[in-house]
């Protein structure tokens, strides 16, 4: 059944591809859009309506959200979502020329192959990321490359996608190159797609902490989170990862008192670029 269902996936992909580029574009823009409305403003009602009351009672601290704030972000996360789209098309443009390495067919490599190349391709972007995004931050460029994505201070769900135009490019050519080098399954293209955006969504809840559990700190040792990331945005000088706390405990940029910071609640630290 799994392995049918597998094949008529594939078969509608092929059956969509084809078209020109600017169809290809101006339909992932659409899509792009709608995932972006659907998951952020579905996770903001979640978190400020529906659990609001739960969030008060456990003591998590979440900063309300400022209208203005939204706004910038869901302009900059609209002009994000055209440069992504430009960048899909651009991928797909370039499989209907056989030009990249991306396929349908799951026999090809198999299904092992699928969970190996996922994992692969997760582990290079967050490589990627930490770089790139470290060096957003030096001074001379920050300005122009990074400053529009911590313009809204304390980070909402809306806030996942905001980024500068550069900043939007320099993250979507990464897949872009990676079709090219990387032989993916578009099975495993859209995995890594949606583990993007729910992870960045994650990351820009705004929580200050979550209640104490075994779990939570045993993932908090490996992966970046909500918590994790917030520190970032007011601290600006520390964890630069998406996925994975690696690179910033191996490059010293692992804010050594992330635990205690935790436990103690962060609603206390200031904003301080």
């Amino acid at each position: 059944m799994v392995k049918s269902n597998a094949s008529n996936f594939t078969g509608e992909i092929s059956e969509l591809m084809n078209h020109s580029f600017w169809f290809y574009a101006v339909a992932l823009f659409g899509i792009i859009l709608i995932r972006y409305f659907l998951i952020a403003g579905s996770t903001h009602i979640l978190l400020h309506q529906i659990l609001k009351q739960f969030l008060i009672r456990q003591g998590v601290f979440l900063k309300p959200p400022v209208s203005r704030s939204i706004r910038r972000d869901i302009r900059l996360s609209i002009i994000s979502a055209v440069i992504f789209a430009f960048c899909a098309a651009l991928m797909i443009s370039a499989y209907d020329l056989g030009a990249t390495r991306l396929y349908s067919n799951l026999p090809q490599y198999g299904w092992w192959y699928l969970g190996v190349s996922f994992i692969a391709v997760l582990i290079l972007q967050d490589t990627y990321f930490y770089f790139i995004h470290r060096l957003f931050h030096h001074p001379r460029l920050f300005k122009h490359l990074h400053q529009g994505h911590h313009r809204s201070g304390d980070p909402t769900p809306w806030t996942s996608f905001a980024f500068d135009p550069l900043e939007a490019l320099a993250q979507a050519l990464f897949l872009v190159a990676v079709v090219f080098v990387i032989p993916l399954h578009f099975l495993t293209l859209l995995g890594i797609i949606m583990t993007m955006t729910i992870w960045s969504v994650i990351n820009h809840l705004g929580l200050d902490h979550f209640p104490p559990s075994a779990l939570r700190a045993w993932l908090g040792q490996f992966c970046i989170g909500s918590t994790h990331h917030l520190i970032h945005h007011r601290r600006y000088t520390c964890h630069y990862g998406l996925y994975f706390t690696f690179w910033d405990k191996v490059l010293g940029t692992h804010n050594p008192t992330y635990e205690r910071l935790v436990d103690a609640n962060l609603a206390s630290l200031q904003d301080s670029p």
